[in-house]
């Protein structure tokens, strides 16, 4: 099969449709969508991180960067980060889920990060703790409404 990218924010709809139906057969679709962008960084944007650490502070740019409410400035808490990736989730991701069908979801750590903190019932606290490893897989299973972390 042949991958078939669709851009959920395309602005001319019948472009970014599949219209034959050999061809949907034939295609694994590629959803992109900004609401899984990573977080913004805002002023910190593309700093290099000691840098940063030497102008703010080792204390203030680890707030910035691991607490669930602040943020840096003119940038994205993980919260504002997870008021747009979990509607997401629970409007494009789950109804396939609920279907019986397999997804695979590529997304940046802090988009992951917010939509795992729902599915394992993570604390504000316990949230900014985990460390999600690049380009490690992370299963779960959906079952009977439940989602079950593969170890």
């Amino acid at each position: 099969k042949t991958p078939g990218i669709i851009h959920e924010t395309c602005n001319f709809h019948y472009l970014c449709t599949i219209h034959s139906e050999k061809a949907k057969y034939n295609i694994v679709p590629l959803f992109l969508s900004d609401d899984l962008n990573e977080r913004m960084y805002g002023d910190l944007q593309g700093l290099n991180k000691q840098e940063t650490r030497e102008q703010f502070g080792q204390e203030q740019v680890q707030i910035w960067r691991r607490s669930y409410t602040v943020r840096p400035p003119h940038g994205e808490s993980l919260e504002m980060t997870a008021k747009r990736s979990i509607p997401y989730f629970q409007k494009k991701i789950l109804p396939e889920l609920k279907k019986g069908k397999n997804v695979f979801v590529s997304a940046h750590g802090n988009s992951l990060r917010s939509i795992m903190k729902v599915l394992d019932n993570l604390s504000d606290d316990e949230v900014v703790h985990l460390e999600l490893a690049t380009g490690e897989p992370i299963i779960y299973d959906y079952k009977n409404g439940s989602f079950i972390k593969q170890a």
